[in-house]
């Protein structure tokens, strides 16, 4: 695997330019993603501002292969994002609790990158991701219609009602829209 260590005190006071090609193994070694595969290449401009202050831009370009959430196929997600951050070393703790500013202890002699590329990617597949409607699976698709319900299930009148259960007669407002929007689409 490549070296994703950048020597800060090495580096001059210019702007230095290192390049990455991530694939799946890279998303997979920390710990396990939706990501099947991966081709994303990465630019990383690093500028030393000053002897403890670093400007990083990530530019990043390529696709990710995901299970789609409605047919679990695979799909091909398109990555192309950018991510500025400054790099401070100051004090003796990291702190990354800013989303622009990363500050590292002033006693690192380096700093290993993986964690900020594999987030910079990770961070663009949407919480829900789904092929474009036409292009998922059918037969997966009408497996699925056969297990959806058109009604709510049938009211047993001898069990005891819960605290949130209602009768037939007086359907939760929560389950008519719900059932609204299962209607409109």
């Amino acid at each position: 695997m490549a070296s994703f260590k950048l020597k800060l005190k090495a580096l001059p006071f210019d702007t230095q330019v290192f390049n990455y090609h991530l694939d799946g193994d890279f998303f997979n070694q920390i710990e396990e993603t939706e990501v099947r595969s991966s081709s994303v290449d990465i630019t990383l401009q690093v500028t030393r501002k000053t002897d403890n202050t670093y400007a990083m831009l990530m530019e990043c370009r390529g696709s990710l292969v995901i299970p789609c959430d409605r047919c679990l196929e695979d799909m091909t997600w398109d990555v192309d994002t950018s991510y500025a951050i400054t790099v401070r070393q100051e004090g003796d703790e990291l702190d990354d609790s800013l989303d622009d500013v990363l500050i590292v202890p002033q006693a690192w002699s380096e700093l290993d990158v993986t964690d900020l590329l594999r987030d910079t990617v990770l961070l663009t597949i949407p919480i829900v991701h789904m092929h474009d409607d036409g292009e998922c699976n059918p037969e997966m698709l009408a497996r699925l219609n056969n297990h959806m319900s058109d009604s709510l299930p049938d009211d047993n009148s001898d069990a005891p009602l819960g605290e949130n259960e209602t009768t037939s007669d007086n359907i939760d407002p929560r389950w008519e829209a719900l059932r609204k929007l299962k209607d409109n689409n």
